[in-house]
């Protein structure tokens, strides 16, 4: 009980210095810290008001801007759609001014072409009706669907624009027209002029693509840029192109001022000053038709946002700076003061209850912490025990993931030249080989891969070596045969995946490819020796020294590398990989001599299928 009493009355004085050096901090705090932070927060609310409005109409112009590019890529579908027709040859075929004297039937057979390439084009989405207005001496001028009489274009305003504009495209704005099949609708037109193919300076039709004004409107009323904004859009002129409220389509709706100052920029941000109704406009320039997509918004709903994100970050500023400061204070003078204390007293009791039991809290007292730690510490040899069963066990993991990291380095270039082969045939050959080429790869990857898995079955290893001699027998055609020879009975143990394809490729590229004949026989075998699975790859190519047959097992780049690029290096990392599953006893062997030949056998341990999880 007195000992209970001692050691709480040990901890409320140490609490009261504690408190004692935390009011000094505090103090510290508050006249260095916290009123230098709170004028500086308070000038900066003042200065950063004007910045976060230019920053909230500037992010308000980024969206405009990918506002405008959306409505580019869906104008440019219909500039296509015309350009496509434009460019048929059909056209000036129907058109040409010999065929209006054609008999009636072969003018029939003109319609029922031209409707056709008219529903074609009417397909895309963007399009809602294509017009073509010709000679009214044809026979089709009449339809009034798709086929309209040269004459009744005239009259609308913009035809001398058109005809001015020579055959390139004119965009027209926004205008309410009359269809006999579905009713009354405002669009938004492309026209251009047809001249005739034999005569240059006559003109065969005017072609008209429509799409409507509704179709834009949706993507304008998508854009939130606050709630009392008002978007749409002009023409050079001002007037209005597409607007929400559709009795100012066709009519202008900027004063003079700020269409000069919208005309002659591609983007920006105008202040529009109207007394207590100041606003901004935010524009940018719609590219393939030069129109302006414009956005009004009331100063007021900005300065609000801005404000809004002033006082949240002022205050977040605050309480943050608030915050650290007083986990600084206090986390210093708990972990300095008290936790060291606390550490010490932890490793006391732990050794205590290792056989010291004997050492009270006199002892303590009065010969201090540190002499009973040192006195101690023979007893924590004990402890090795246990670190060194940690230290196995983190090997073991660090074998396994040099294992993985091994696996992972094998030949990254095939994949490389393999898309550059398949290139080269598509552009060398005209493409005839490109279906074959990516039915191997595809099977190569398959097999490669394996689901992640790290073992496959030996018929699938095998089924890969046959893949990648394939792949590569379609760049070099006739250089290679080859022949795989393998007993049945072991298909269906499992090895390491991506074992025998480098060694395959070794042969090929350093022995058949270097050869004087540049060509020759590769021969795969596959047989089982008591518990041990023996696989051979030979090829009577070029061969090489026995130091350096030597020297590709046993170093990783050997100064004697008959590979620059690094193939030999596959070698490495097959054999450490094979020793890292099997043990030290397995893994590769070479027999090779110049001129003679090479054949690399690997040995390793079955492993059969019930094993595989």
């Amino acid at each position: 009980m007195k000992s209970m009493l001692h050691k709480g009355a040990r901890y409320s004085l140490l609490l009261l210095k504690e408190l004692a050096a935390a009011r000094t901090w505090l103090l510290c705090y508050v006249l260095l810290i916290l009123l230098p932070a709170s004028f500086l927060l308070y000038f900066y609310y003042e200065r950063s008001s004007v910045i976060l409005e230019k920053e909230v109409t500037r992010s308000m112009l980024q969206t405009m801007k990918q506002t405008g590019i959306n409505l580019t890529y869906q104008f440019e579908r219909v500039r296509d759609t015309s350009n496509s027709i434009f460019m048929n040859p059909n056209l000036y075929k129907y058109l040409d001014q010999s065929e209006a004297t054609a008999p009636i039937g072969q003018q029939l057979v003109v319609l029922k072409d031209l409707r056709y390439m008219m529903d074609t084009a009417e397909t895309n989405g963007n399009v809602f009706r294509v017009r073509l207005f010709v000679d009214k001496s044809r026979i089709y001028a009449g339809e009034l669907i798709n086929f309209f009489p040269m004459d009744s274009l005239k009259s609308r305003p913009w035809y001398n624009s058109v005809i001015e504009a020579g055959g390139s495209i004119v965009w027209v704005g926004a205008y309410q027209e009359n269809y006999i099949d579905r009713g009354s609708a405002y669009v938004l037109s492309t026209a251009r002029m047809i001249r005739n193919a034999q005569k240059f300076d006559q003109m065969t039709g005017v072609l008209v693509i429509d799409m409507t004004e509704q179709t834009v409107r949706t993507i304008l009323d998508a854009v939130d840029l606050s709630k009392q904004q008002v978007i749409y859009m002009v023409d050079s002129a001002g007037v209005a192109v597409s607007h929400a409220d559709q009795s100012l389509l066709g009519k202008p709706v900027l004063s003079a001022d700020l269409r000069k100052s919208i005309i002659e920029m591609d983007e920006g941000i105008i202040k529009i000053a109207e007394g207590d109704d100041a606003k901004y406009a935010v524009f940018t320039t719609i590219q393939s038709t030069g129109w302006k997509l414009v956005a009004e918004v009331p100063a007021a709903e900005i300065s609000r946002q801005a404000v809004t994100l002033n006082r949240f970050s002022s205050v977040a500023t605050l309480l943050g700076v608030s915050i650290m400061f007083l986990l600084l204070v206090f986390v210093l003078l708990a972990f300095i003061i008290r936790g060291m204390n606390r550490r010490v007293q932890l490793v006391i009791r732990t050794i205590h209850k290792e056989g010291l039991e004997s050492l009270d809290d006199r002892n303590a007292a009065s010969d201090g912490h540190i002499n009973v730690l040192e006195r101690s510490v023979d007893h924590l040899i004990d402890k090795v025990r246990n670190l060194m069963e940690e230290t196995y066990k983190t090997k073991v993991l660090e074998r396994e993931a040099q294992l993985r990291a091994l696996q992972a380095q094998i030949n990254p270039h095939f994949l490389y030249n393999t898309l550059d082969t398949i290139n080269w045939i598509a552009i060398g050959r005209n493409a005839h080989d490109i279906s074959q080429m990516i039915d191997a790869l595809a099977k190569y990857f398959r097999l490669s891969l394996n689901k992640g898995r790290d073992n496959v079955s030996v018929e699938d290893e095998l089924n890969l070596a046959k893949v990648y001699l394939e792949i590569q027998q379609s760049r070099f055609p006739e250089s290679f045969e080859f022949t795989v020879e393998s007993d049945p009975a072991i298909h269906k143990h499992y090895m390491p995946k991506l074992t025998l394809q480098p060694i395959v490729e070794n042969a090929l590229l350093h022995g058949i490819r270097k050869s004087k004949a540049k060509s020759g026989h590769i021969r795969i075998a596959a047989h089982q020796d008591g518990e041990e699975l023996v696989l051979s790859v030979s090829d009577d190519g070029a061969g090489m020294e026995e130091e350096i047959a030597r020297k590709l097992l046993s170093e990783p780049r050997p100064e004697s590398s008959f590979d620059s690029a690094g193939s030999s290096y596959g070698l490495y990392n097959v054999n450490e990989r094979i020793r890292l599953y099997s043990g030290e006893g397995y893994g590769l062997s070479i027999r090779s001599a110049p001129e003679q030949g090479t054949t690399v056998t690997v040995r390793l341990q079955i492993i059969r299928e019930e094993q595989v999880s």
